[in-house]
């Protein structure tokens, strides 16, 4: 994480050096938030970009799920879109939840780096990509990876790049 955020700082550095140029946007949990601190810009946090609400499976892997409670297990599998966790969230949840920043994103002039959670960035890239709501479960949203989303008349192009992680100067010693 600490390697990735490196990265996306020098990647930030040349795209957008002046740094009035490049709005950051953040979810407001703290590896979202630490990620951005590298970057040496102010970041906006909001809590609409954060992680899907696991409610009581929170902090429990898909094993565990599958060990623990199997009947939940089980209904995510048949419905991952509309599953939502006992006393959390669906992505049909999630969903609703972006509106304002989806508003917001269409408003702003300037471009916007997200640094959010994996079914966030699922729904975002749907919505701007035109994928139906219900196959943005099974989005791939690959790890240390830019994926520029560039507004034309019909849709947006994309670019995805993919940045290596950075050593810090102590680390390679």
């Amino acid at each position: 994480g600490h390697r990735y955020a490196r990265s996306l700082a020098e990647f930030l550095d040349r795209r957008y050096p002046d740094p009035n140029d490049v709005v950051i946007w953040t979810s407001s949990l703290r590896r979202a938030v630490q990620t951005a601190v590298p970057l040496g810009r102010t970041p906006w946090a909001w809590r609409a970009l954060d992680e899907i609400d696991g409610g009581i499976c929170d902090s429990m892997s898909h094993a565990q799920i599958q060990e623990h409670l199997p009947e939940e297990y089980a209904a995510r599998k048949r419905n991952k879109f509309t599953y939502r966790y006992p006393r959390g969230e669906s992505y049909q949840d999630i969903i609703l939840r972006l509106d304002p920043v989806i508003i917001e994103l269409e408003r702003t002039r300037n471009p916007v780096l997200v640094i959010a959670h994996n079914a966030v960035l699922r729904a975002l890239y749907a919505y701007f990509q035109s994928v139906p709501r219900e196959r943005c479960p099974y989005l791939a949203i690959p790890l240390h990876t830019v994926i520029e989303l560039t507004p034309h008349a019909y849709g947006c192009h994309e670019t995805r790049m993919p940045l290596e992680p950075r050593l810090a100067s102590s680390e390679a010693r």
